[in-house]
């Protein structure tokens, strides 16, 4: 990142351990409980052929069932995966938000997939799964004037702790529209892709509110001059988002091409229940 600060200079690797051992000990992590930023989807039943039917999308018996073990092997990943980012969260003083929505549910993967097969005639139901990343998703959240040291901390703790970056997207300095990072990280053991967002609670805040916006905006049947309007109202809540200071040169931690001694603290082992 652009800082000649690391996180081993932020914190010892002592200090660091014994933080990380009592975020996965005691689960001590700030957190809240945002409004979700979609409406839970109830898993519905499978149609009597074995397939997914739901608003006009579909999925066969195969890839219903392809989507079915996508979901299962997310849903075993993320019990190492989520350890590592609240011992991020704790050490880096993030409020760890919507914590219990970090599985996208089954429902939202396959209406996801299938709406990529309608949009990409001809396309698989693996190529459709390779790009979704935030079948695991969290979002870390810090006030304006400790965002960008919070977002350095914690994206380096993750790299540290053996998550490859696998995309780094910065929206800060955009004209108009979406303000945050947004990453996606590929974890260590199981391979899993998984979002983490890094927000301030206006940023977070202005995203909830233009949900409802940008779902319209992107439905198929939604005429040019309505997309348009929805767009200039969602510049018109992303412009009164203040930009912390130093957020626009936030970038991803460096990959690592050698093995890094910090690597050896604990590993991340699943978090409490509750």
């Amino acid at each position: 990142m652009n800082t000649h600060r690391t996180p081993h200079r932020l914190v010892s690797r002592a200090a660091t351990a014994a933080a990380l051992a009592t975020a996965l000990g005691l689960g001590a992590v700030p957190t809240a409980t945002a409004a979700p930023s979609a409406a839970p989807l109830t898993a519905r039943p499978t149609g009597l052929d074995g397939g997914w039917h739901h608003d006009g999308l579909h999925l066969t018996a195969a890839e219903n069932k392809k989507v079915d073990g996508f979901a299962a092997r997310a849903r075993r990943a993320e019990r190492t995966i989520s350890p590592a980012v609240r011992a991020a969260a704790r050490i880096s003083h993030a409020e760890l938000v919507g914590f219990d929505q970090r599985l996208k549910s089954p429902d939202s993967l396959k209406r996801k997939v299938a709406t990529r097969l309608r949009e990409t005639p001809g396309q698989t139901v693996d190529a459709a799964l390779r790009t979704i990343n935030d079948a695991v998703r969290f979002t870390l959240q810090w006030p304006a004037g400790t965002y960008s040291q919070g977002v350095h901390t914690a994206a380096g703790l993750l790299s540290t702790w053996g998550n490859d970056s696998a995309r780094w997207t910065n929206t800060w300095n955009r004209p108009a529209g979406y303000k945050a990072v947004n990453s996606v990280w590929r974890a260590p053991r199981s391979g899993q892709l998984f979002e983490v967002q890094f927000h301030t609670p206006e940023s977070k805040a202005a995203q909830l509110e233009t949900h409802k916006l940008y779902e319209e905006q992107r439905l198929p049947g939604t005429p040019p001059a309505r997309v348009r309007e929805l767009q200039e109202q969602q510049n018109a809540i992303f412009a009164a988002v203040p930009v912390p200071p130093g957020a626009g040169r936030l970038t991803a931690p460096a990959r690592r091409l050698s093995p890094d001694p910090a690597r050896r603290l604990p590993a991340p082992a699943p978090a409490p229940a509750g």
